[in-house]
């Protein structure tokens, strides 16, 4: 049976080809997926790790108590003090020189490396903030040389060291991405104010939070111990051990040195086991993204292999009979097939992970859709890959050979040789019509139980997962009965278009179930856009008008991190820069109500009409002052006060207590203005910064259009080219909030792709294979007078009648499901409401039909081909 298996397989290689093709793109898909995963796993952990290899214990400051935390400083003036990020409280005092002495003397310490380690982000230099994304990958640290006046850590490939704090080097990466040369002035920030330094030197690292792809900066070690720590003091202290040395016990040793209350000593060991944490938060939703690209691969590819597998058998029906009644058995019939599947699955597996490599590699570019890359690494490829490549090529196409199978083994041979079709009875229509209604009933109910779900939580988010799963299946499972009436009605439309298209609508509604089946993998696919474009739209919409939304002003400057401020210096500056009609600033602090964190505006009640949209429900801003605030009205309905009620609240960090506050008014949900709004004065006086801005709102004379790049430059002028600080007008506001839509939008496309190609394959394997099946009816046409190009029409026809019907069932589950589980979106997005892109669902429907187009172009030259005679005398 094995060399049956293999004649077989030799005998209907072009046929098979596009099951091959198609086990293969599921493959790829899955095997693509788990490289990324890992290679992903290694970039995320190299670029937030620190290199433990050669440490064995590590010593640094514990964070202050509540309320003892030094103040920061504030961004966008040159001459502002204090960098953020400072520890230069008496926390931090502790690890100076004296302490890296005592540790170098403690036995077990092969070597102390004492660091002053923070933030920096540069200008490149054109002038435009060098930003990763990733804050924490804007690595500073300072140069430490050895003995032999060079830092082991940096190795200098250009230039010198730095020798004052006036001079910088940074590493090649760095060096490259913001086209820095030797001699040059390059502006930076860390926590607080702008600085121009001079880079004298380029290095390179090893440090993997650089490598992949961070930026890193050197100072000399006075500059970066005033800058990170304070002046003689360091941010922390590595040690690497003498071979044999328990990391444990040397950390015992070390804390035995240190004031308990000021610092603390962790081993490299424990230090690794949290940063494994975190890389898995930081994997774990790109993981999921690329397994759902595998999921539908598989999902949508499964159809085509089901009915490949099912034709064939179907075409041998005469040729199983004959081995059966020569002898063979239903078991050996079975295995035959089975062997024929192994064979296509080994096959499809091998040039699958071939193309899963590539697709691994391409990755990180689709998911970079934000406008930041995801960190750089090579691709890692483990074992896992390997073996699901081999499991899912092999066991997917085994699985769906089993049944046709199994079907035709089941067949008496006296029976199969009377006829090669064998037309479903009653019983079985009557099975699958009740099976599918009852999971259509089901999945529906599942999803109508949704549309007065606010919450989207993990629990309704797997109910509408599951009911748009039972949702595709029932249409799967009606589809061969749903088929005829459907078919019926667009042959009205076919035979129109004269005998070909009358041909066309019949030969369609030959075998609906083959019909159905073609068209299931373009409905899944069609389906999952329809659903994920009318919910990624409505989503969009909601974002828009939620970004700008109670915003007058034209344009919003902010900080690029959490901690830094705005000085109020610059504040002056941008009012006065030529164009600006009004400049206000806000301080944006904690407030802790009615058991719940929130956040509250300080505002200038003078000037914040002129750049903010306030629609007050009842109340007044002009009354805010000391002990007065105002709520927005889900804040005050939460809390059950209203305009004049008192509240007890906390502006600020922990460590002060509640004062009771005034309501002097509500105000409709304004993201511009937060849930609370007090005057600016008393949040800055409560909050853990007092005195910082965070934002400042900006009208312009001419609003954000003529003229907009020029104002922009003049306020980031104003604010001194501060890389920290983001200068935005409404659009780019806009498009931040929805730049999370982006991940969404590669999804829809990518299935689109995924089942359009797939789709694509199927139809031409079953329209193939429908022609070699009608030779002689082609032939008879031919015969009769119908030319080529009839031919042609006649199969292109019944592909676009295959894809139509596919595309109706998709279209009609995917609005559905979008409808339902709207309903979640809506809890989060206050604006959301189910809008349709017709553009978009437009271009789904013309990328079906054309897919069905192209899919019957060349079984159509195949059938015009064909000699009247030639045909007509096969058998």
């Amino acid at each position: 049976m094995l060399k049956t298996a293999l004649r077989n397989v030799l005998a209907h290689k072009a046929r098979l080809l596009m099951t091959v093709l198609a086990v293969t793109l599921g493959v790829a898909f899955v095997s693509g997926t788990l490289v990324f995963a890992d290679s992903s796993t290694a970039a995320h952990r190299a670029a937030v790790s620190k290199d433990y290899a050669d440490i064995a214990v590590t010593v640094t400051p514990k964070d202050p108590p509540p309320g003892a935390a030094a103040a920061t400083g504030s961004a966008g003036d040159a001459g502002a003090t204090g960098a953020a990020g400072s520890a230069g409280d008496e926390h931090a005092t502790v690890l100076d020189d004296a302490l890296v002495r005592k540790l170098a003397g403690l036995p077990g310490v092969a070597a102390v490396r004492p660091s002053a380690d923070g933030l920096a982000t540069l200008n490149s230099s054109d002038g435009t903030p060098l930003r990763t994304g990733r804050i924490w990958a804007h690595r500073a640290a300072a140069y430490v040389p050895g003995a032999d006046a060079k830092d082991s850590r940096h190795p200098l490939t250009e230039g010198r060291a730095p020798r004052d704090g006036e001079e910088i080097v940074v590493d090649s990466g760095t060096a490259a991405a913001g086209r820095f040369r030797i001699g040059e002035e390059i502006t930076l920030a860390t926590d607080g104010p702008v600085m121009t330094k001079r880079l004298v030197g380029i290095v390179t690292t090893r440090d993997t939070r650089v490598t992949a792809g961070g930026t890193l900066v050197l100072f000399d070690k006075a500059t970066a111990q005033q800058l990170f720590a304070s002046p003689g003091r360091y941010t922390s202290i590595d040690l690497s051990a003498v071979p044999g040395t328990d990391a444990a016990e040397l950390a015992r040793r070390v804390a035995a040195l240190l004031p308990a209350d000021r610092a603390e000593a962790t081993t490299g060991t424990a230090q690794a086991a949290q940063q494994a944490v975190l890389v898995d938060t930081l994997t774990r939703g790109n993981e999921k993204l690329s397994l759902v690209f595998a999921g539908v691969a598989l999902f949508i590819g499964s159809f085509l292999i089901v009915n490949t597998f099912t034709m064939l058998v179907a075409r041998r029906t005469r040729e199983i009979a004959l081995l059966r009644a020569i002898g063979a058995t239903r078991r050996q019939v079975v295995r035959s097939l089975l062997w024929e599947a192994v064979l296509l699955g080994l096959t499809a597996s091998a040039l699958g992970f071939l193309l899963g490599l590539g697709i691994a590699s391409v990755l990180p570019e689709i998911l970079s859709t934000t406008g930041e890359s995801l960190p750089r690494g090579p691709l890692v490829i483990g074992p896992l890959p390997v073996a699901a490549a081999l499991a899912v090529g092999v066991g997917v196409t085994v699985l769906a050979a089993w049944l046709p199978s199994r079907k035709a083994a089941r067949i008496a041979p006296v029976e199969a040789m009377r006829t090669a079709e064998q037309p479903p009875s009653a019983t079985a229509s009557r099975v699958r019509g009740a099976a599918g209604t009852l999971l259509l009933a089901l999945g529906a109910a599942l999803l109508l139980s949704l549309a007065g779900a606010k919450d989207a939580s993990e629990e309704n988010v797997r109910s509408a997962m599951s009911g748009c799963a039972l949702l595709v299946i029932a249409v799967i499972v009606l589809a061969p009965l749903l088929a005829v009436p459907v078919l019926r009605l667009s042959g009205r439309l076919t035979g129109r278009l004269g005998i070909a298209g009358h041909l066309a609508h019949r030969n369609a509604l030959r075998d609906p179930r083959r019909t159905a089946a073609t068209a299931s993998a373009l409905m899944v696919s069609t389906a999952l856009v329809a659903g994920l474009a009318v919910i990624g739209h409505s989503t969009g919409q909601a974002l828009d008008r939620q970004a700008a939304a109670g915003l007058a002003a034209d344009y919003v400057i902010s900080t690029h991190t959490s901690s830094a401020g705005i000085d109020p210096a610059a504040v002056q500056r941008v009012t006065a820069t030529p164009g600006v009609r009004t400049a206000t600033a806000v301080t944006d602090s904690t407030l802790f109500i009615g058991g719940g964190v929130r956040q509250i505006s300080g505002v200038d009640p003078a000037a914040a009409p002129s750049v903010m949209k306030l629609d007050f429900v009842n109340g007044s801003l002009k009354d805010l002052g000391p002990g007065r605030i105002a709520l927005s009205s889900t804040l005050a309905r939460a809390n059950g006060v209203r305009t004049g009620d008192r509240i007890d609240a906390r502006i600020g960090g922990p460590g002060q207590d509640p004062t009771p506050y005034t309501v002097v008014g509500v105000y409709e949900d304004n993201p511009t203005a937060q849930d609370a709004l007090g005057a600016r004065a008393e949040v800055q006086k409560k909050s853990l910064d007092p005195g910082s801005v965070q934002r400042v709102l900006v009208r312009a004379d001419s609003g954000a259009g003529a003229g907009a790049d020029a104002t922009k430059d003049r306020l980031r002028s104003a604010t001194g080219n501060n890389p920290l600080l983001q200068i935005q007008d409404r659009q780019e506001l806009v498009q931040e909030a929805a730049g999370s839509l982006s991940t969404l939008l590669t999804l829809t496309y990518g299935l689109l792709a995924i089942g359009g190609v797939i789709a694509a394959l199927g139809i031409m394997n079953t329209l193939a294979m429908s022609v070699s099946d009608r030779t002689r009816e082609i032939g008879v046409l031919r015969a009769i007078g119908m030319d080529r190009a009839g031919i042609r029409r006649m199969i292109r026809l019944e592909s676009l009648a295959v894809s139509a019907f596919g595309t109706l069932l998709g279209l009609a589950a995917g609005l559905f499901g979008a409808w339902t589980v709207g309903a979640l979106t809506n809890g989060a997005l206050k604006d959301y409401s189910l809008a349709l892109p017709w553009d978009t669902l437009l271009l789904v429907c013309l990328v079906s039909l054309a897919t069905g187009a192209l899919a019957a172009a060349l079984p159509a030259r195949h059938a015009s081909a064909l000699s009247p005679l030639e045909a007509v005398a096969e058998l």
